[in-house]
């Protein structure tokens, strides 16, 4: 069936009969190879380990000009970096940016547009954490440091390339969220808060970014082995020593637990996330999905999306704000 592009929907295809049928595109294969990626710039947060320390690789080695951020420079990940960069002859830069600092975002932000000459491309918000426990043991040292890290932190990050974005008319934000981002799994602290907000500003932004012609997907990975289990179980141990008994008490097999998760029989391959990235950063734009779950099983969530999908429609696609709706859902 006929994909319907954004920039079009918006010149007038609203009342075409492509639109009536209910148009549809097709969804990247996560375990397909990475497209061509020249002309590219992206830039991409958390970069010291897991999915963005693979897409910055992976990018960087199909062509793209990559700014991999990671926090507390120098260290040792990001000097491996450097070296990886120099010794293939990658497009690759490391750049400090702690998403809970200001400061950092807009010198590195600054730092990227001046290297690339000229606004982005893309923006990856993949930085993340995660701090386990039942809900009353979160403490306010805890929630902050969640909400600052998962939802605060993209929001920065947004507005920082949103004004080159819109200025060269084109760009694309992918947010790195979760199956918990759409499903709830009891004990996860504040998780599935954090990624239930990011999934609500993306799609937000996705809505009032279509005039300006840039793109935002939301990919929601489900477990895989990689280092977000151990930055986790040091946050919820963390928790633990410091949790007051008047709330651990209520819950003592969770607590028990807290700062001993084990990710590493996860045997789903980490890239499959950056290759499904990669594959909506080639699409053109205004054709990229906005929601995608990745992974090799099970993918609760995504009756959810598609009930979510057709309440917008159902609900806004009459109004005024109707070509945003129909242009992001392809409807």
């Amino acid at each position: 069936m006929t994909s319907i592009n954004r920039r079009t929907l918006l010149a007038g295809a609203a009342a075409t009969g492509a639109l009536a049928a209910g148009a549809t595109m097709a969804a990247p294969d996560a375990f397909a190879s990475t497209p061509d990626l020249t002309g590219k710039s992206v830039l991409i947060t958390g970069c010291s380990s897991g999915f963005g320390r693979l897409a910055a690789e992976n990018f960087a080695r199909s062509g793209a000009k990559v700014f991999a951020t990671m926090r507390r420079l120098p260290r040792p990940e990001g000097a491996e970096l450097e070296a990886l960069a120099r010794g293939e002859g990658l497009d690759l830069h490391v750049i400090e940016i702690d998403v809970l600092s200001d400061e950092q975002i807009a010198a590195g932000v600054a730092r990227a547009e001046q290297i690339n000459g000229g606004p982005l491309d893309v923006l990856v918000n993949n930085a993340g954490i995660g701090i386990t426990s039942p809900v009353e043991v979160q403490d306010m040292e805890a929630t902050r440091l969640i909400f600052e890290t998962n939802v605060f932190g993209p929001h920065r990050m947004a507005r920082a390339v949103l004004p080159g974005m819109r200025a060269q008319g084109s760009g694309y934000i992918i947010q790195i969220s979760s199956q918990l981002g759409r499903v709830i799994v009891p004990n996860a602290g504040h998780y599935s808060a954090t990624k239930f907000a990011l999934e609500a500003m993306g799609e937000q932004m996705a809505y009032e970014l279509v005039p300006h012609g840039i793109d935002v997907s939301i990919i929601e990975p489900g477990g895989y082995p990689t280092e977000v289990w151990v930055n986790r179980n040091r946050y919820s141990a963390a928790l633990k020593e410091r949790a007051e008994q008047i709330h651990t008490s209520g819950y003592p097999q969770a607590v028990a637990r807290m700062g001993e998760e084990d990710g590493t029989t996860r045997t789903a391959d980490p890239m499959d996330v950056p290759r499904v990235m990669a594959q909506f950063i080639a699409m053109p734009p205004g054709t990229r999905p906005l929601r995608r779950a990745v992974h090799p099983g099970s993918k609760p969530q995504l009756a959810i999306n598609e009930v979510a999908a057709k309440t917008q429609v159902e609900w806004l696609g009459g109004s005024g704000y109707g070509p945003w709706i129909k242009a992001v859902h392809g409807a």
